[in-house]
């Protein structure tokens, strides 16, 4: 059994029909391969029974905490504020359809006990297995989205959005409190970050499958997409992002 304390933040938003069943899975996984855990689940300003259902789940199982918005303020929000209330040795976040199965949580945590200190799960790994592809226009919106990251940015990746990360404490700590991205582009910025700080990053192949309710939309927000790629790029040229390596 692995020895880590791991905190989970799941980041959810209308999705009352699976987040109390996704979490529960979460939790009995956990339970079986680790002797502490949490789990945090941010509601992130939902207008469906979401809430009801988080806070339902966190009064009978205490190793559930539950977070809540009253306004949607985008995933990078919910994420940045489920990481820096995370007290565990090993911080993850993952969406809340699981299209990353629970299962890769062992193989993510482990990689940090290799000395990493970022590892981030790559749908593009050629060892990955897809399960369920996403339609042709979102792949191609997807490859797109890559070659414009890798133009910018110095950000060698495969696969920047997957919604699956891991860090060591310390490097969630110096990440997402530099962070300033609400929306979908946080993935970049949060991998930018730890670049600059000099952390060990590792992509890892995992199990992955497309699950048609998801909330996220490139070609639906994509004037928003380039205003935080901006942003980022913009922040970069001005140090903000800094250079430390504590975080290592």
């Amino acid at each position: 059994m692995n020895s880590s304390f791991v905190s989970v933040v799941v980041p959810a938003y209308n999705e009352a029909s699976c987040i109390r069943r996704n979490v529960e899975e979460i939790v009995r996984y956990l339970d079986a391969k680790f002797p502490r855990f949490e789990v945090i689940v941010v509601n992130d300003g939902s207008t469906d029974h979401t809430q009801k259902e988080i806070a339902e789940a966190a009064s009978k199982d205490e190793h559930i905490t539950a977070l809540s918005f009253p306004t949607n303020r985008g995933k990078g929000f919910v994420v940045r504020q489920g990481a820096l209330k995370t007290r565990g040795d090993a911080v993850l976040f993952t969406d809340a359809d699981l299209s990353t199965p629970v299962e890769e949580i062992e193989k993510a945590v482990q990689e940090l006990s290799n000395g990493y200190s970022v590892v981030i799960a790559s749908r593009q790994h050629p060892q990955s297995n897809v399960r369920v592809r996403q339609s042709g226009l979102r792949e191609l919106m997807g490859k797109s989205f890559n070659v414009l990251i890798r133009t910018l940015f110095p950000l060698p990746f495969r696969d920047t959005q997957c919604g699956f990360k891991c860090f060591t404490q310390s490097a969630a700590r110096e990440i997402f409190s530099r962070a300033q991205i609400d929306g979908f582009s946080f993935d970049v910025e949060v991998l930018l970050i730890a670049r600059r700080l000099g952390c060990r990053v590792k992509e890892i192949p995992v199990s992955w499958a497309h699950v048609d309710a998801s909330k996220v939309s490139v070609t639906r927000n994509w004037l928003s997409v380039l205003q935080e790629l901006f942003r980022i790029y913009r922040n970069d040229r001005k140090g903000l992002y800094g250079r430390q390596h504590n975080a290592k």
